[in-house]
C-alpha cells in the first residue's frame, strides 16, 4: 500500500492513449446509467484484463476538486468490480451536469453499470467487433 492508505491503479488497468479511447468510442456500444454512460469496446490486446478510462468534463462538473473526487470513486469501484468484468476496454463518461455530487449515489450508479456490463460479458466477444466495410 502506498502512503495515506491509497491503493494504486496500475497501468495495465488504464486506458492511456487517445487511440485507445477512440477505439472504444468508435465501437459505439454504451450502457446508460443515472449519471454516467459506460462505453465498452473490444479488448486492446488478447488476454489482457479489463481496462478503464475516465472522461469527466469541465462543462458538466465545474470544480476540479469534484472532478478528481468522482474519478477516485470510479477507480475504486472499478477495483472492487474488476474480477467480474469481461476483458474489454471501458470508458466511463459523466453524462449529466452535477453541482454537488453525492458519493453514495455516484458509487451505486457506477456499480450498477459494471454489474450490467458483467452480465453482458459472455456475449462480448471478438465476433461482436464491427466489421470493416470497404
Amino acid at each position: 500500500m502506498t502512503a495515506g492508505g491509497a491503493r494504486p491503479f496500475p497501468k495495465p488497468y488504464r486506458l492511456t492513449k487517445t487511440d485507445e479511447y477512440s477505439s472504444v468510442f468508435g465501437f459505439r456500444r454504451a450502457i446508460r446509467g443515472r449519471f454516467f454512460l459506460l462505453h465498452h469496446g473490444p479488448a486492446g490486446v488478447p488476454g489482457q484484463p479489463a481496462r478503464l478510462g475516465l472522461v469527466i468534463g469541465k462543462k458538466l462538473l465545474k470544480r476540479a476538486v469534484h472532478r478528481n473526487w468522482v474519478k477516485r470513486i470510479a477507480r475504486e469501484r472499478f477495483r472492487l468490480c474488476h474480477p467480474g468484468l469481461p476483458a474489454v476496454d471501458i470508458v466511463l463518461r459523466l453524462a449529466v451536469k452535477l453541482d454537488k455530487p453525492a458519493r453514495a449515489e455516484l458509487a451505486a450508479d457506477i456499480e450498477a453499470l459494471f454489474a450490467r456490463l458483467a452480465r453482458l460479458g459472455p456475449r462480448l466477444s471478438p465476433a461482436d467487433a464491427p466489421s470493416s466495410r470497404a
